[in-house]
């Protein structure tokens, strides 16, 4: 399990990076989007990976990875707008906001590191595809959550959800071999 942790902080550093640099272009826009727009975002990404999946045809020369990595972004922005609420107006610095990015990925990071401990690693025998999928069935929960206004009778919350879906996107681009293979 040390090999996953390392392999998540590499993907997650890549990630960040690109994160920073976003913010840095375009500042801390994003904090107005409500949560059912992250999970668009996320929806869309994750029904592009699975049309990249499913097409032999591109037309755009574009693979998954990067695709991958907006998931997990918008994720870590998700769990940041659950916590801080949205806003009018863009209200973050540049530091702030990577604190904030760095404490959303270790809590999830230490779910996932729990959990793998619990499940044996198991992700590892998976497919891509079958990880798509679930994150797909994960968008789903938290579109039918948000319908509900975020009440559950039984369910995780929606931060379960988005924290699963960074970690199944994670352990995507590690099955990958990214960013050992760019």
């Amino acid at each position: 399990m040390k090999r996953t942790s390392t392999e998540f902080d590499q993907v997650i550093a890549v990630c960040r990076a690109l994160f920073e640099k976003k913010m840095k272009d375009y500042g801390p826009a994003w904090r107005i989007l409500r949560l059912p727009s992250l999970t668009d975002q996320i929806f869309i990404k994750a029904q592009r990976i699975r049309g990249l999946q499913e097409n032999s045809v591109r037309k755009v020369d574009e693979d998954e990875t990067s695709e991958f990595i907006g998931i997990i972004n918008y994720c870590v922005m998700a769990l940041i707008q659950l916590d801080k609420g949205v806003v009018n107006q863009p209200d973050l610095n540049l530091e702030e906001a990577l604190q904030l990015y760095d404490e959303k990925v270790a809590i999830t990071k230490s779910l996932m590191e729990n959990k793998n401990h619990d499940y044996g690693e198991a992700w590892r025998d998976m497919r891509v595809n079958s990880l798509t999928d679930l994150i797909l069935q994960k968008l789903l929960r938290v579109k039918q959550i948000e319908d509900n206004q975020g009440k559950t009778l039984v369910s995780e919350g929606i931060d379960a959800n988005y924290q699963d879906m960074l970690n199944y996107a994670v352990f995507s681009l590690i099955l990958l071999d990214y960013p050992n293979n760019k």
